[in-house]
């Protein structure tokens, strides 16, 4: 894969293998976003040693950048989900493949996640963790797209929302590959 940038008169594209992808979201704003994020959790969990859960594999760029930006204590552990398969619209059906290392019984949980499409999975997880006996349990998402939505679910913190893209980079992925693009964008055409 290789990265070539242009500039265009409707905003910034950028081509990979021959595909245009418009840039939604470059790396300057999800980095002063993260941060906000990270000083925003670091005062609200302040003295309480949160324990942060990763949803796997999409959050792991921004849980990354994430928890450098938090600056208390805090544990952080992973579960290994599963709605999208190798497609681009949510399946509803939510698979665990790896559960969590660690009890989080009495812990004050922060739910990592890339995005909140449907609500379907973050509706199923945060009943599952709630059935663990947490302190509390609070959901941070990179990103929300509120026009897929079908089930509410609480979103305590959230960097962006979006209009309904099938997005990639930063993480999250299409097929398992564009995770490492340093941006989030959606093709075109």
């Amino acid at each position: 894969m290789s990265l070539s940038d242009e500039l265009t008169g409707s905003g910034r594209t950028t081509l990979i293998d021959g595909m245009t992808f418009e840039v939604l979201i470059d790396e300057e704003e999800l980095a002063s976003r993260v941060r906000e994020l990270g000083q925003q959790i670091s005062r609200d969990y302040d003295g309480l040693k949160p324990a942060i859960v990763a949803v796997l594999k999409g959050s792991f760029v921004f849980l990354a950048d994430l928890v450098r930006a938090i600056d208390i204590e805090c544990t952080v552990d992973f579960l290994v989900v599963s709605s999208y398969g190798d497609d681009t619209k949510s399946s509803g059906v939510v698979q665990i493949s790896s559960d969590l290392t660690t009890p989080v019984e009495g812990r004050h949980v922060l739910l990592i996640e890339d995005i909140v499409d449907t609500g379907l999975t973050m509706s199923y997880l945060l009943k599952n963790l709630d059935s663990r006996s947490p302190a509390s349990v609070k959901v941070c998402t990179l990103l929300e797209k509120p026009s897929r939505l079908k089930v509410e679910v609480p979103i305590h913190y959230k960097g962006f929302t979006i209009d309904d893209h099938f997005v990639v980079g930063y993480g999250l992925d299409y097929a398992q590959t564009m995770r490492n693009l340093p941006f989030i964008g959606y093709k075109v055409g």
